[in-house]
């Protein structure tokens, strides 16, 4: 049997909805417009972005009555009808998101309404990246910047955006587990800290990932450990970057004085902060990016104490 063309499929996809989907084609349009800042935090790069757009993620409610009140915007009965589907391998619908922060955007849901939940699913991820080798994938979990967390998805975007993914190879990492075939490493040194995945083999990489979830804290009443992940494919190495969090939202979230419209997730920690309002966007700093960053992200402790569960 022929091996399908995801890739192809999925530019076409792309190249519809953009000639025929006004919503879409008018969002990619004000996209290119957007306003942009940039941002030292230490020895990171971090691209503000000004994008209204983003305000239905980053104020969604995610409590279990909200979920309940509201219409699940990733089953296909509630969706536009102008919003076409690329299936994957009988499991998941690939769709242009008409919401970007991604010059491409795209959003990758399973076909079934199941909730938000990356156990099991790193090998669909990792095949996912092979098929659609132009893009980097992301995971937020349930409490981690997901809009959806009732129903499982992962997103995908253009490669060369996140600085982040660039940034983990010039960072300080120490090796935890490496067999020649892949390796686990700690990465320190980049205003928050990950864990890097890099495997010849989606086999290994999808290991390795099992053995540092393990490892990963569960806190009472979570499904699963905290976490933000990137993944891509580069030169036939799959690519896995672990951001461990200790919370959902920091302490200053809202639309008060003082306050900021940000849910950070995993865009966010790939490097770009799409900041839904203006008066944020030209308000924040390195300064406080980085606290964001100290209050969300595993600490040097944290990472001690996942590292020693891990031997």
């Amino acid at each position: 049997m022929a091996e399908i063309d995801y890739r192809n499929q999925v530019t076409r996809l792309i190249e519809r909805q953009l000639s025929d989907w006004d919503v879409a084609k008018h969002n990619y349009g004000a996209l290119k417009a957007c306003k942009l800042r940039s941002l030292r935090v230490g020895a990171s790069s971090i691209v503000l972005q000004f994008n209204p757009e983003r305000i239905r993620s980053s104020a969604a409610k995610v409590d279990a009555a909200s979920l309940k009140a509201r219409k699940c915007f990733l089953c296909a009965q509630n969706q536009p009808v102008q919003q076409e589907t690329v299936e994957w391998n009988g499991k998941y619908k690939i769709q242009l998101n008409p919401y970007p922060i991604f010059p491409l955007h795209l959003t990758i849901s399973e076909l079934r309404h199941v909730p938000q939940r990356i156990e099991g699913r790193m090998p669909h991820m990792l095949a996912l990246a092979h098929d659609l080798s132009d893009f980097v994938l992301f995971y937020n979990g349930p409490r981690c910047g997901a809009s959806a967390p009732d129903h499982m998805h992962f997103q995908a975007g253009n490669k060369g955006f996140l600085p982040y993914c660039k940034e983990v190879f010039e960072s300080k990492l120490s090796h935890i587990d490496d067999d020649g075939d892949g390796f686990l490493a700690l990465s320190q040194g980049m205003a928050r800290m990950s864990f890097l995945i890099a495997a010849k083999t989606a086999l290994r990489a999808s290991q390795l990932f099992d053995m540092l979830e393990r490892a990963l804290p569960v806190s009472a009443g979570d499904p699963e450990p905290m976490q933000n992940i990137l993944c891509w494919t580069e030169a036939d190495t799959y690519y896995v970057i672990v951001f461990p969090r200790r919370k959902h939202r920091p302490h200053n979230y809202g639309d008060g004085a003082g306050q900021f419209m940000l849910s950070p997730a995993s865009v966010d920690m790939g490097g770009v902060w799409a900041v839904p309002v203006e008066k944020d966007f030209d308000a924040l700093t390195s300064a406080d990016v980085q606290a964001m960053f100290d209050e969300l992200c595993m600490t040097t402790d944290d990472a001690i104490n996942i590292i020693q569960r891990l031997k």
